[in-house]
């Protein structure tokens, strides 16, 4: 799994709300960075299902031991994780599938996730990651093991951000559960009582640490954007 690249495969994302509803001084939008092998998932209901077949396909080209039910099957988990990005307002998600030798598969997603704290409740980074804490603790399959965890970071450019890990049995439409490794880096937009949650996951437990890994460098790509420039963008369209 290779490093975000910095000059191609980049996102931008759009915040929905107009100029007059922005506090004066919140950033206007974000950049994001992922490695070459992920792809940017359409998320438009119209287009996304046959836009997800293509590229599993593209993927699983040439590759005779992969058979039909397999690539169904993934296929409708991916279909089911864009509608439930959709379903969540995401501002963007991007993901990676790879086959190995034997057959058996790679892979991850990443949704960006907007938030907004309820007037009246605080917006204290460290208060906020605390009751975080206490439900990954309580309820989290991988409770009490190195893979749960909950801290603050601070990243260059951005100050503090609340980053949390964790092991959950994901339900899948009711048929099953799979275990799944899941990070979460919660992103305060300054100004404002907005929360971007950088929220990452993969089923392949086995390789746990490397794809936390990939997905704190995809985090650490996280910048802020304004739509001054020639680089602007217009918020207007979500996207």
């Amino acid at each position: 799994m290779t490093p975000p690249e910095t000059d191609e495969d980049k996102g931008h994302g759009h915040m929905t709300d107009t100029a007059a509803e922005r506090p004066a001084g919140s950033p206007t939008g974000y950049r994001i960075n992922f490695p070459k092998s992920w792809w940017h998932f359409d998320l438009d209901p119209s287009t996304r299902d046959a836009s997800i077949r293509r590229r599993v396909e593209k993927v699983a080209a040439g590759r005779d031991d992969i058979d039909r039910e397999q690539l169904d099957s993934l296929v409708r988990e991916l279909r089911r994780t864009t509608r439930e990005a959709h379903a969540r307002g995401a501002l963007q998600a991007a993901g990676m599938l790879a086959f190995l030798t034997d057959g058996s598969t790679l892979t991850a997603t990443t949704v960006v996730l907007r938030t907004e704290i309820p007037e009246g409740e605080p917006t204290d980074l460290d208060r906020l990651m605390v009751s975080a804490g206490v439900h990954n603790n309580r309820d989290s399959v991988g409770r009490g093991t190195g893979a749960n965890t909950v801290e603050i970071m601070e990243v260059p450019e951005l100050g503090s951000v609340g980053r949390m890990t964790a092991v959950e049995d994901v339900d899948y439409a009711g048929r099953a559960t799979v275990r799944t490794g899941m990070h979460h880096v919660v992103v305060p937009v300054p100004g404002s009582r907005t929360l971007l949650i950088i929220s990452s996951s993969t089923p392949n437990i086995t390789m746990l640490d490397q794809f936390f890994e990939v997905f704190d460098a995809i985090a650490g790509t996280f910048r802020f954007r304004d739509g001054a420039g020639p680089e602007g963008v217009d918020f207007e369209n979500g996207k």
